[in-house]
């Protein structure tokens, strides 16, 4: 499979404002996909986190392994000066558990300024890969839609304040990723995940990978979805069977191998495989 690596002119831009803005936010909302939350981690921003709390928002909870879920929360609760929760965005009033969290990490800067009988605002900055759910959660914890969002790579261009009822400040940036994709590993959850243009990939050799993961992890995920019987065979003929179950076929019974590949790749992100994460 060709090398996979994205990373175009307006990542490059936001890391550096991310930088320069650092300064002016007391914590980062660190946003993973719960489907590969490890492979969201972006290096690029350790150095931002250096010195500041992190709260590790494990989003998109309802279509990845709980399991795997369960143990990725606790390895992240272990890093220093951070905490981790567990949510879906999309359901209404999700985002309730993290102010509380915010105020906890930020405690000191909070009870110094009381003291003083000074009230601070207190100021995130939220950050993840492209589509791991930013915008989503802020409008979710706004209780309106004040963020652009949408189930692509690449909808957040620009950074955007954004004002709680309760007084905390959120910042939105662009979704990013790195300047070299060197663990192709990553790279390949990041592209099945949508974080990564489809444009830029093969689909047709992610989809088979994606099956050879399933075949081996959660076999019983592809027999369900497709009504497989059998199940010992090769990745190709695993594609050719969903081909046929699905009906899309070229004239001649031949298998229309884009619209076959595309399909799975999009019945995995839509959850109807089921709940699964791409992390062993």
């Amino acid at each position: 499979m060709a090398k996979i690596n994205w990373f175009p002119g307006h990542m490059a831009k936001a890391l550096n404002q991310m930088a320069g803005e650092i300064k002016n936010v007391d914590m980062l909302i660190y946003v993973l996909d719960a489907r590969a939350p490890f492979s969201c981690l972006n290096p690029e921003f350790s150095a931002l986190a250096i010195n500041k709390p992190v709260l590790y928002v494990i989003n998109k909870c309802d279509l990845a392994d709980d399991e795997k879920t369960k143990e990725a929360k606790n390895k992240l609760n272990e890093t220093p000066n951070s905490a981790c929760v567990v949510l879906n965005s999309t359901m209404n009033g999700a985002g309730k558990v993290i102010e509380p969290i915010m105020k906890n990490l930020c405690k000191e800067k909070l009870e110094k300024f009381s003291q003083k009988g000074i009230k601070i605002n207190l100021r995130a900055m939220v950050v993840g890969v492209p589509n791991s759910g930013k915008s989503t959660l802020i409008n979710n914890l706004c209780g309106m839609k004040k963020t652009i969002t949408g189930d692509k790579a690449g909808v957040t261009r620009g950074k955007q304040w954004v004002s709680l009822k309760n007084g905390f400040e959120l910042l939105d940036t662009p979704g990013t990723l790195w300047p070299n994709l060197t663990d192709q590993n990553i790279a390949t959850n990041l592209a099945l995940i949508g974080s990564i243009k489809n444009e830029i990939v093969d689909i047709n050799e992610l989809s088979l990978k994606l099956i050879d993961f399933l075949k081996e992890n959660y076999l019983d995920s592809l027999i369900n979805k497709y009504d497989i019987k059998e199940s010992n065979i090769s990745t190709i003929e695993m594609l050719d069977l969903i081909a046929q179950k699905k009906h899309y076929l070229l004239k001649g019974n031949e298998v229309d191998y884009d619209r076959t590949c595309f399909s799975i790749i999009d019945d995995f992100r839509k959850g109807k495989l089921g709940k699964i994460t791409l992390e062993k």
